[in-house]
């Protein structure tokens, strides 16, 4: 089988010449046809030469297209390009190339996707935010998908034709959307734990704070598009709820004083559960065009 091992790059001159090399020697150790594609994304350094010096198959971007979709510029190359395998990992050398056969054997045993968990051995550097926000990802996505994963925003993967050929409409993030999706389509998902090194900052976030807020709205939008009825269910319960105690309190202010306490006070009372179920509706409809 065709391996492509699939790399983004961003003014990566420092660190790509280590991890094009380290991949070299430890894929020569294998019979594996494989080749090294990459994406370059807009780079201003020596990032595209020292590509091409290493022997990679290299492709760039007419501009900064960010990580997204740089992630589907590969994906259309490398099935352009025949893979039967596509390993994904990053050019800042986090991820030891050491971990790819085990991925493509994974691969070779059955699954369609298999994800290089930072998390699986507990060892990862990261910063107390990041971890928490990938364990609350974690969460969301076993709830909407019935598939436990430690790690969904490791972009060390592997994965077979039938998963790069998989749509992906995210323009921020493809880790969280290719996992959702492939569960979905009852693909085989499998982790490898795998010990990570400690890089630089991420060029996606300016603080963990910035991350915090994008985690959060990313997994808002994962229930969104993938489960609107609890997505909009839970928030026109919220507002159905807030409409009937104020009723419960209009009522109980008639029974004790024999008035309701001010019109302003009825009338919101109507405006959320109307607002309540009419959100609640908007959930049914959006689950019924989802199906």
């Amino acid at each position: 089988m065709k391996v492509i091992i699939t790399i983004p790059a961003y003014n990566e001159e420092r660190t790509l010449p280590f991890v094009l090399q380290e991949i070299k020697d430890i894929m020569g150790k294998t019979t594996h046809q494989y080749q090294i594609l990459v994406v370059d994304d807009g780079s201003r350094d020596k990032t595209i030469a020292i590509a091409k010096q290493h022997g990679a198959i290299v492709y760039s971007n007419p501009h900064n297209k960010g990580l997204a979709e740089t992630f589907k510029v590969e994906m259309s190359l490398c099935l352009a390009n025949k893979a039967d395998i596509i390993v994904h990992t990053d050019a800042d050398g986090q991820y030891p190339a050491k971990y790819i056969p085990l991925l493509i054997k994974e691969i070779e045993n059955g699954a369609d996707l298999v994800l290089g968990s930072r998390f699986g051995k507990g060892n990862y550097a990261g910063s107390i935010m990041k971890h928490a926000g990938n364990v609350a990802f974690a969460k969301a996505i076993a709830s909407l998908t019935k598939v436990k994963v430690s790690d969904t925003t490791t972009g060390f993967r592997a994965f077979t034709r039938t998963v790069a050929e998989i749509p992906l409409i995210n323009n921020f993030t493809y880790t969280q959307e290719q996992i959702i999706k492939a569960a979905k389509q009852g693909l085989k998902i499998r982790e490898v734990p795998i010990n990570a090194r400690r890089t630089r900052d991420s060029r996606l976030f300016k603080s963990s704070l910035q991350y915090a807020l994008k985690a959060w709205i990313n997994i808002m939008r994962i229930y969104r598009d993938y489960d609107p009825l609890k997505f909009f269910g839970r928030i026109g319960t919220f507002f159905l709820c807030l409409g009937f105690l104020m009723g419960l309190w209009v009522l109980y202010s008639i029974m004790t004083t024999g008035g309701v306490g001010g019109i302003p006070r009825v009338i919101l009372s109507a405006v959320l559960i109307l607002t309540g179920l009419q959100i609640i509706l908007f959930g049914f409809l959006a689950d019924m065009f989802r199906r």
